[in-house]
């Protein structure tokens, strides 16, 4: 889990306090726990205050632990460790929590994401311009038949395609949110099948009270007219139960089924005489056990493999020792540094760009490229196939630069920044 921060200090309030109502239910809260338990009921106080606020403040958390007289770092525990709690400001129209587990993710949660980067944020926990809208990716919130979906404050919206997100979200944006019902946007009724009912859909076949009807208006029918042929189907009358039959269940004579032993026995035996009587079961054999047995095959022979003899537990051994050394496989060695296909690099610039912009670049791979003097889009789009051949073998890549397109990537972002990658490539960098 992500370390999860209080908000700025220039974004909090400088106090908090219940409303009236939100006060009265939060004395409620406080009575349902017994005495001296009382500080359990800070998940449902900070709930109450998060719903007046729309975030959590640190100012709430303070107050909520004076009133259940508990220390701050407690509350801070609580607080900072449950993501339904929003520690920065949200959106004061709409927060959106879009669903990115597999079932959504299957069904096109991706796509939603990019409504909510081009409409409100392309970060999540970012309001839009206006400070109305805001979103974030959440865990499974428990609809995945109806995936893709989104949760608005405590509704949830269902069956939802790029277009009618997008619809919602303007109508929120808007100030009209309350108009969008809740639940399925297909026309779906909960979580029926969309095409309705398949089975199951007449009662015929299973009331007998049904059938017996239909059977004496066809016995009326041919009454009121013999001469008629009267074309009908009657249900044929149960037949008799049959009893069960033991011709199936084989005969023998082993102890555990024959009627003429009778347990538990009405004579009492000592232990010491019942341990005589018995018989120790026969030491484990790894060559017997592989033998088939003469009833079953008919003739006695191994099951399986070689006839080997049986070894001792050996303690652990290491994948290298099962591997023959002439089919070791060693890892390639990394490129030279003074190879000529190496990209030239250059010093470094007064004005850097973020290469982390080009997809497949991250943190730890723009320290690498800045190490070799590759700082600006212009160099990743100048390198001929030789030169990104060494790059993706100096990054142990296997062919990621190519698959990724770094350099019609870069292209872009030279040419004009993330606006042109976005007409080039139909999204944001990301």
């Amino acid at each position: 889990m992500s370390v999860r921060r209080l908000a700025e200090a220039s974004v909090q309030p400088a106090s908090f306090a219940f409303n009236r109502a939100n006060a009265a239910a939060a004395k409620q809260w406080i009575k349902k726990y017994p005495k001296g338990r009382e500080h359990s009921a800070i998940i449902p106080l900070l709930m109450l205050a998060q719903e007046q606020e729309g975030w959590v403040t640190k100012a709430a958390i303070e107050t909520i632990s004076d009133m259940l007289g508990m220390p701050y770092i407690r509350g801070l525990e609580v607080a900072t460790f449950y993501t339904q709690y929003q520690l920065n400001p949200v959106g004061t129209r709409a927060h959106i929590q879009v669903c990115g587990t597999t079932p959504c993710m299957l069904r096109g949660s991706e796509a939603l994401m990019d409504v909510c980067r081009s409409k409100i944020h392309h970060d999540q926990f970012h309001t839009n311009d206006k400070g109305t809208l805001s979103w974030e990716e959440v865990e499974c919130l428990g609809a995945c038949v109806n995936a893709p979906m989104v949760m608005i404050f405590k509704d949830t919206y269902e069956d939802l395609t790029p277009e009618r997100l997008a619809e919602i979200v303007d109508l929120y944006d808007a100030g009209r949110g309350a108009q969008v019902k809740p639940g399925p946007q297909n026309g779906r009724i909960t979580s029926e099948p969309l095409t309705g009912l398949t089975t199951l859909r007449s009662e015929k076949a299973i009331l007998k009270s049904t059938r017996d009807k239909e059977a004496k208006a066809a016995t009326k029918a041919a009454k009121a007219a013999p001469e008629a042929i009267v074309a009908t189907v009657v249900q044929a009358p149960a037949a008799a139960p049959v009893a069960p039959s033991k011709a199936s269940k084989p005969k023998t004579d082993a102890p555990e089924t024959s009627p003429a032993l009778k347990s538990p026995s009405p004579v009492k035996v000592a232990p010491a005489a019942e341990k005589a009587a018995s018989v120790t079961a026969p030491l484990h054999s790894a060559a017997n056990a592989n033998k088939a047995s003469p009833e079953v095959e008919k003739v006695s022979k191994q099951r399986s493999g070689p006839k080997t003899k049986a070894e001792p537990a050996a303690a652990f051994k290491s994948p290298e020792a099962k591997v023959p050394a002439a089919k070791a496989v060693a890892k390639p060695a990394k490129p030279s540094l003074e190879d000529k296909n190496r990209p030239a690099g250059i010093e470094k610039p007064a004005l850097v760009d973020d290469l982390k912009l080009i997809s497949g670049v991250g943190p730890k791979i723009e320290g690498i490229l800045h190490s070799l003097g590759i700082y600006t889009f212009a160099q990743v789009a100048s390198w001929k196939k030789a030169e990104r051949e060494w790059v993706d073998a100096y990054l142990s890549f296997h062919g990621r630069i190519e698959r990724d397109d770094w350099v019609r990537q870069a292209k872009a972002l030279a040419k004009g920044g993330v606006a042109e990658y976005i007409r080039v490539f139909g999204k944001k960098p990301v």
